[in-house]
This record gives structure tokens, C-alpha cells and sequence, in this order.
């Protein structure tokens, strides 16, 4: 079987919860006999074809654009899928990228969507570009052979929304890395951060408003923590927002810009508590990095996020800084405990990547919208 997999900026290391997403998924299915191609976008890789774990990586060319970008190359994507890849299956990620759902099929192609969540609720779009991402998403449900969605509620929602499309819609979580639950010396930490372990709250994340860092940074400054905040990400497009908040960073509020291996484990191994205050999310990969990590967590009280169950102490009301301030205050009051072993086994990218496969395979049965 072979996967044309779109609506991802590319692999591996790339920022952002569909490419991880994606750079966990794709390698483990190789393994287990599928052919994968990604299409990736041209400003986010360095080459034009490449591997990865045995995931073909090939650079199509986009406008790095906030608002065009997505649609532009999904648009190119797929013809250049239909015309030199050949795949039995495109898998379009996301509800932009869904939205050309009916030109894959009317290029004879069999198509699975991945839905990452509500996209139409981020504080960056405006009316219309709200409207196209809910037609993406009515696209997506009416024209794929099969519909993945990753949070448990959205999952209920969408089959109630669509009965006569109830049974191609499957709830297939992100998963969690196991690599993350091993012991790491604090001395791993980044040396210029000049942090020590449990003397920090961490947060994860690009610089873009849904995800509430500002929020967090205004909560944390009316609080009476003598903990350090640690932002670690970057903005995809450096905009008035990210440069904004970057310009609250002080002694005591660190932004740590990108990190990976090592350093991002022991970032979420010997943080206090991580947060992260998001407006909008699919199901948070950052959350369960932190939880396979062992770090306990504080989430915004969005249904994405509640989809984890953690602890009803780990939540607080969606931008109440008042709220997520007093959790700041009082950490050690709170009961955060989590059972990591069940956590890793409900969400185990192994067992995703089987479950995906199968559902993949029976595209095109009868009751699939061939």
C-alpha cells in the first residue's frame, strides 16, 4: 500500500503538533510494510528529496504566506501527487487541506482526512477564513473514504453532526513518546538557560495567540511564585504578536526558542509543573510529552484538553490569568498526580500506527463513500 501524505509543512523536526504528529506515525508504519510519501512545503525543508526512517520527503513549492500558504500548496500538492507519486491513498492533514477533499477524488483518488481539531475557533482567522476552514471541514467528512480525528469529543460531535456519515468516523489520538519516560541528568538542561531541576515552569509551544501564552505570562507575573518561566518555541510567521511577547522576557521569564532531543527532555523532566493555556488545540502532543515525561501539568480547561483527564486540579477556566495565577501560587497544594503507565498505554503511537493502518485499508469498502 502506498501513502501520499499532505497538509503538513514537512519532516523531520519541524514545529508544530500535525508535524510531530506525522514524524512519529509515518516512520512505524514504514515498518510495517507501507510505502510513505510526504509532501512537504519548500521554506520549511533544506532539501528537495530526501528519507527519513524510510518516509520519502519531497519539497513542493509554496508561498510562505500565514493566510495562503496551506491552500496553495494542498492545491499543488495533490496534482503533483496525482501525476508523479501514484499513492492508492492520500492522506490530507487537517481541515484547510481537507477542503480540497472533492478535486483528489475527482482525480480518482481514494482520500483519508486526519481532523487535528476546530481550526475555525484559533484567534488568528478572520470571518471568511473561518467559513472556508468549516467548509474544509464539511468537505472532509462528506468526500474522504475515512475520517481520523484526534480528540474523543470532536470525534462525538462530528458523528452526531453527520449520521449518514457516522461510521467512517474514527477517533485515532496523538500519542505519546516513550523516549521521554527514561531518567536524564538535570545537567542536560540547557547551560545558557541557567536553570536547575524543579526550579522552573515550563511551557511549550509556538508563539501565536491560541496558544494563551500571554496569558500564561500574565498570570505568572501576578503571582507570588519565586519559580522561572520557560517558553520554549518560536513563531512560524514573526508577527506584532510574537514579537510582543518575546518583549516581556526578563530575568525570571526566559524564551528558550526551539529545542529537541535531550534538551527538550530534560525541559519537561525537571520542570515544577508544565502549562499550557491554549484557546484552541487537537489533542495536545506537548501535554503528553510533558505527562510521558513525568512532569505534571496545568491545562486550560478547552474540551481538546480536557480529552486528556488528567486530575480536576490540573485544569483552570480557558484565559481566567486570575485563576491559572492562584495554581502558580500554590502548586504544592495541589493534587496533580497522574498514572503515567496508563497514559502511555491509552496513547502508544505503536499501537495508533496499527490502528491506522487497518482503518486505511478499508478505504474504499462498501459504506466508504467510494
Amino acid at each position: 500500500m502506498k501513502i501520499c501524505a499532505i497538509g503538513l509543512r514537512g519532516i523531520p523536526d519541524v514545529m508544530g503538533g500535525i508535524e510531530s504528529h506525522c514524524q512519529q506515525l509515518y516512520p512505524r508504519m514504514v515498518e510495517s510494510g507501507v510505502s510513505v510519501t510526504v509532501i512537504a512545503r519548500s521554506p520549511y525543508v533544506n532539501q528537495k528529496k530526501y528519507t527519513y526512517k524510510g518516509v520519502n520527503v519531497i519539497s513542493v513549492w509554496t508561498l510562505q504566506h500565514k493566510f495562503l500558504e496551506t491552500f496553495m500548496h494542498t492545491f499543488f500538492a495533490i496534482l503533483y501527487a496525482r501525476l508523479f507519486v501514484h499513492p492508492d491513498v492520500i492522506h490530507l492533514h487537517a481541515i484547510g487541506p481537507a477542503l480540497f477533499t472533492p478535486l483528489a477524488r475527482l482525480l480518482g483518488m481514494k482520500v483519508v482526512v486526519t481532523h487535528h481539531g476546530a481550526d475555525y475557533d484559533r484567534q488568528k482567522w478572520n470571518g471568511l477564513a473561518k467559513f472556508i476552514l468549516k467548509t474544509g471541514e464539511k468537505m472532509g467528512v462528506l468526500f474522504s473514504n475515512k475520517m481520523f480525528v484526534v480528540g474523543k469529543t470532536l470525534t462525538e460531535r462530528l458523528k452526531v453532526q453527520f449520521p449518514k456519515q457516522a461510521d467512517k468516523i474514527s477517533y485515532v489520538p496523538n500519542g505519546m513518546l516513550p523516549s521521554f519516560t527514561g531518567a536524564i541528568d538535570a545537567s542536560a538542561l540547557p547551560k545558557e538557560l541557567s536553570l536547575s531541576s524543579q526550579n522552573y515552569i515550563l511551557t511549550v509551544g509556538r508563539l501565536v495567540p491560541e496558544k494563551g501564552f500571554h496569558d500564561l505570562v500574565t498570570a505568572y507575573k501576578a503571582s507570588s511564585t519565586h519559580l522561572k518561566l520557560v517558553i520554549v518555541g518560536k513563531a512560524d510567521h514573526q508577527d506584532e504578536y510574537a514579537s510582543s511577547l518575546v518583549g516581556e522576557a526578563s530575568e525570571n521569564i526566559i524564551f528558550a526558542g526551539r529545542r529537541s532531543g535531550d534538551e527538550l527532555k530534560a525541559l519537561y523532566k525537571h520542570a515544577k509543573v508544565f502549562v499550557l493555556p491554549s484557546y484552541h488545540e487537537g489533542l495536545p502532543i506537548v501535554a503528553l510529552e510533558a505527562i510521558s515525561a513525568g512532569a505534571p501539568v496545568l491545562l486550560s480547561d478547552i474540551l481538546p484538553n480536557k480529552d486528556i483527564e488528567a486530575p480536576e486540579d490540573s485544569y483552570f477556566p480557558v484565559g481566567d490569568t486570575s485563576a491559572l495565577s492562584e495554581k502558580i501560587t500554590s502548586l504544592d497544594s495541589l493534587n496533580l498526580d497522574l498514572d503515567q503507565n496508563a497514559f502511555l498505554y491509552e496513547f502508544n503511537w505503536d499501537r495508533i500506527a496499527e490502528n491506522t493502518i487497518s482503518l486505511i485499508k478499508m478505504t474504499g469498502k462498501k459504506g466508504d463513500n467510494q
